[in-house]
């Protein structure tokens, strides 16, 4: 299993278990989240914590999901720990394309509404 999605309130996670997210796997990726992109989901966190490299098939395959879900006013985020991004993701500027968080609570939160806080009285 490469792809897993995960639900959070209205927010949906996909959890991207790939060592290389290349060529090979970026077409059954675009189709994974295309599909919940039709289904409804319009906020979308990509976390990509596992992946210690993103080519630039990968990086096109969201730039084209990232367009589709602004296209219905939602947003897709991704979640990248890397002390130090993959070259392809800083020479193509994608870094400033996305909104890239570290940890995958952070990007949770970034969304208005995000995860329900708990409030003492």
């Amino acid at each position: 299993m490469d792809f897993k999605s995960d639900k959070i309130g209205e927010i949906a996670v996909v959890h991207v278990y790939l060592n290389r997210a290349t060529l090979a796997k970026a077409v059954k990726f675009k189709e994974f989240v295309s599909e919940m992109i039709t289904e409804g989901a319009t906020k979308i966190i990509v976390d990509l914590s596992v992946c210690e490299y993103v080519d630039s098939t990968f990086l096109g395959a969201m730039v084209a999901l990232l367009k589709k879900v602004n296209s219905i006013n939602g947003d897709l985020r991704l979640v990248y720990n890397k002390e130090m991004p993959s070259l392809v993701f800083v020479l193509t500027r994608m870094d400033k394309v996305f909104k890239v968080f570290p940890m995958l609570d952070e990007a949770i939160d970034s969304f208005e509404g995000g995860k329900p806080k708990l409030t003492w009285k």
